[in-house]
């Protein structure tokens, strides 16, 4: 028997209201819908399909090099012993495993982790589970493999991929010691408002350069050539000059306005969360460099990761590097001797205001965990706390700002305070500042007309959202001064 309903109203299309209600938010259900690994439309499909494959099994390949190189029998044994991990880690890839518990090796954030898997996670598989944490979690697997060994802990299976293309970056790398070596001045004679405008000029091209410097994310340019390599890293006035209106959310503006009233003040705090090593974290530190020496900043601390993260993300290790290479490194054969000097004079000024106090880097174990940044008040309330006492908080590149933004569909028109929940509206929030070129698909803070912008080029530029050929300069104002409280 059936029940006719034919005086009953007719069924309604019932869509869900966005952004959800904050009691309502959790990490498997953002403020707007989650990008996952099965939605073919989304950059997501291709990167947990493809792209983490291809990069483990490069990975392996770096490992399988280091083995060939051994001669200790309990070191090879060990360390095939993680190749076997990793291998294992590759066929959980392919075969869309679901997510176990991260193994407890000593990490501080392992009970994060865990927490995270069996609260929202548990049963979720690697093509299921929002893409931004499917990803981390692998990146996190993938630390394991090594964390658990007995010779191998601290391995950095990308460490060679950073190295070789700083090593390719030789015109835009002297491109800038040429111009920096030597502590920049200001032409005589100026008036003061002809010395305002001037520093100005050059901060927003140095915002740039820090900016476009985020072109050279390994994870996504694997088998980039060495003239692809020199397109992307061109810093050129005349590219400057060009690629502003590329820029789609620019808020150098009220980012000049606000370093201007730092030193007006005599001075402050400027933190930058770090993204990619090489030649970004180069460009991050010429930027550092112009703060400091035009007093925008009189301290600069640098946030890096603990360990190996996202194929080509800042470790200690990787900033040891950088400073010790440009110093006392070969890295570049085909230099003059006046290009060694310069990059030399630089590397030593640098490694001079780490000893001064002036650079300090810091790495806490949050920003190598699931959790996005709308999280960060609550599940690591000492880095909340510490970041509130920053007088502005730069986030570099593409996975620092889908952590901001929760990586979820909110549309381009968001303003980016809205975006970025807690980090703009808890009280003492910092300002916070989001320069990032557009790698993947959230896209927010492109104002009014920022839906109209996006339809347009999705039908103009398909794949613009990945190209790297746009980009946001966004800030938030937060809460400043006010008081922290946790509940």
């Amino acid at each position: 028997m059936s029940l006719k309903l034919s005086h009953l109203p007719s069924r309604q299309n019932i869509k869900p209201v966005y952004p959800r209600s904050p009691s309502t938010i959790d990490p498997n259900n953002p403020p707007w819908p989650a990008y996952r690994g099965y939605h073919e439309y989304s950059f997501a499909y291709a990167t947990m399909g493809q792209r983490l494959p291809t990069i483990l099994g490069k990975a392996i390949e770096d490992v399988v090099v280091t083995l060939n190189q051994e001669y200790d029998e309990e070191r090879i044994v060990d360390l095939v012993e993680c190749i076997d991990r990793m291998e294992a880690l590759m066929k959980e890839l392919q075969e869309q495993a679901k997510l176990r518990p991260i193994i407890d090796d000593g990490e501080a954030d392992v009970a994060l982790w865990n927490k995270l898997i069996a609260k929202y996670f548990h049963g979720k598989t690697f093509m299921n589970a929002p893409w931004l944490f499917a990803e981390a979690y692998k990146y996190r697997r993938l630390q394991e493999c090594f964390s658990v060994s007995k010779f191998w802990k601290n391995y950095d299976v990308f460490f060679r991929q950073k190295c070789d293309t700083f090593s390719r970056s030789h015109e835009a790398v002297f491109e800038l010691s040429m111009r920096f070596a030597e502590p920049f001045k200001l032409k005589d004679g100026l008036s003061a408002e002809e010395k305002l405008e001037a520093e100005k000029l050059m901060f927003k091209e140095l915002t740039q350069i820090c900016l476009w410097g985020n072109s050279t994310d390994l994870s996504l340019l694997i088998n980039m050539t060495e003239d692809q390599i020199r397109s992307l890293q061109s810093t050129g006035g005349a590219n400057l000059a060009a690629t502003e209106k590329n820029i789609l959310g620019n808020h150098m503006e009220r980012l000049w306005e606000t370093v201007v009233s730092l030193r007006a003040n005599t001075g402050g705090r400027i933190d930058f969360v770090l993204d990619n090593a090489g030649f970004e974290l180069y460009c991050d530190c010429v930027y550092a460099d112009f703060l400091i020496q035009s007093g925008l900043a009189k301290e600069i601390r640098f946030h890096g990761k603990r360990y190996p993260w996202f194929v080509s993300d800042v470790t200690k290790k990787d900033w040891q590097w950088l400073l010790n290479s440009m110093v006392y490194g070969h890295l570049f054969p085909k230099a003059t001797e006046e290009e060694k000097e310069s990059l030399r004079r630089l590397g030593l000024r640098w490694k001079q205001y780490e000893k001064e106090g002036k650079w300090i880097y810091e790495q806490h174990p949050f920003w190598c965990t699931g959790f996005t940044f709308w999280e960060l008040h609550n599940e690591a309330p000492d880095l909340f706390l510490h970041l509130s006492r920053s007088d502005l908080v730069i986030f570099k590149g593409d996975l620092n700002h889908r952590k901001l933004t929760y990586d979820c569909a909110a549309p381009a028109s968001t303003e980016f305070d809205i975006a970025i929940g807690s980090m703009a509206s808890a009280a003492g929030a910092p300002r916070v500042c989001s320069m990032r070129t557009i790698k993947s698909d959230v896209v927010v803070g492109l104002g009014p007309d920022g839906d109209e912008i996006a339809e347009r080029l999705d039908k103009e530029e398909p794949g613009w959202k990945i190209s790297g050929k746009y980009a946001v300069v966004l800030l938030s104002e937060g809460r400043p001064g006010e008081k922290v409280v946790f509940t």
